[in-house]
């Protein structure tokens, strides 16, 4: 198969008897030994009001990251823009910029990344922000660009700045998004695979060329666990399993060691939901995943792929994304 630039998700997840700050360590461990393999990039998300993920902060911890790394690009996957004002994203991505030159993206996502109590602390007053996405994306170009300079409001550090803005989808709605103003689309498969392709087809045949970008450029983000042997692999999952169980049941807890699934997850109904945001999902060994996601990608024509891998153990997370890497670039 043709070798397809890695890319990696982090959501600083605490895993049970961790922290948020073993959490964030885990992050800077998992960007450093990405990079020493040739990982092209590590984005965080941006998630609020969540008890064991600690990236809200965003811009704060792609600062934190980007500075204990040296040639990985780092950035998000991505910043809920409704919650902020462009101006202010504009300026800390122009400061993230200016120290780390060359190294950091910009993922937009529409969502608000929490519930609906939390949205409104955060956008108070303004909860129609999600209708302003495209101006807002829009907004931030200009503050990037050069051809701002006799504008009343400026972006400092930011203006003039080369910054890629990528936009992140979850369902379809994005995508016309970024077919029309000529960005990368990221599809965040991980967890909302049922879209996936209807959106990069919507997004490949309603493309427009652009300064940034002159075709269509698709990133799927997916869930990765790779182990010695399948087994392992199969055993190690299931602490993702009892993850995406505490979403759908709103019993939120530490990413749990793997394990014997409680009995909810034997509800069928409970068990079909799991096992449909699980669709993009890919466990095994070297030569499994060779062949496993070797077919994702000649199936569905991505560009570059990007793993999540929510794995309890700090040592059997750095090895799964060794064997991805050895799975889809040996020869």
């Amino acid at each position: 198969m043709n070798k397809i630039p890695l890319s990696v998700l982090e959501l600083a997840t605490v895993v049970e008897g961790g922290s948020l700050g073993t959490a964030i360590a885990g992050t800077v461990e998992v960007a450093k030994h990405a990079e020493s393999l040739g990982y092209k990039r590590i984005w965080m998300a941006e998630h609020h009001n969540i008890e064991y993920i600690a990236s809200s902060a965003t811009s704060v911890l792609i600062g934190h990251v980007a500075g204990k790394t040296n040639t990985i690009r780092v950035g998000s996957g991505g910043i809920m823009l409704p919650n902020h004002s462009p101006l202010v994203i504009a300026e800390q991505f122009g400061t993230l910029e200016t120290i780390y030159s060359g190294r950091i993206d910009l993922g937009l996502g529409r969502a608000p990344g929490t519930d609906q109590s939390t949205a409104m602390a955060l956008r108070r007053n303004n909860m129609d922000a999600v209708s302003t996405f495209p101006a807002d994306v829009k907004q931030l170009q200009t503050y990037f660009s050069k051809n701002n300079s006799y504008a009343k409001v400026r972006a400092f550090p930011g203006e003039g700045l080369d910054i890629p803005l990528w936009i992140l989808g979850s369902s379809t709605d994005s995508a016309y998004l970024a077919a029309q103003m000529g960005l990368p689309y990221a599809f965040a498969a991980h967890f909302a695979p049922a879209q996936f392709r209807m959106a990069i087809e919507i997004y490949r045949h309603n493309f427009k060329p652009s300064k940034q970008l002159e075709q269509p450029y698709v990133m799927a983000c997916v869930n990765v666990l790779g182990a010695d042997t399948d087994e392992e692999a199969s055993l190690l999952v299931t602490s993702l399993h009892r993850l995406f169980l505490g979403v759908i049941t709103n019993t939120r807890s530490p990413l749990m060691p793997p394990g014997a699934l409680p009995e909810s997850f034997q509800i069928p109904e409970i068990r079909s939901l799991v096992n449909s945001m699980l669709s993009c999902t890919f466990t095994g060994s070297r030569d499994t995943l060779r062949r496993e996601l070797g077919a994702f990608v000649a199936e569905t024509g991505i560009n570059e792929l990007m793993a999540a891998s929510y794995i309890y153990d700090p040592e059997a997370k750095l090895k799964s994304f060794s064997i991805l890497y050895d799975a889809l670039n040996s020869d």
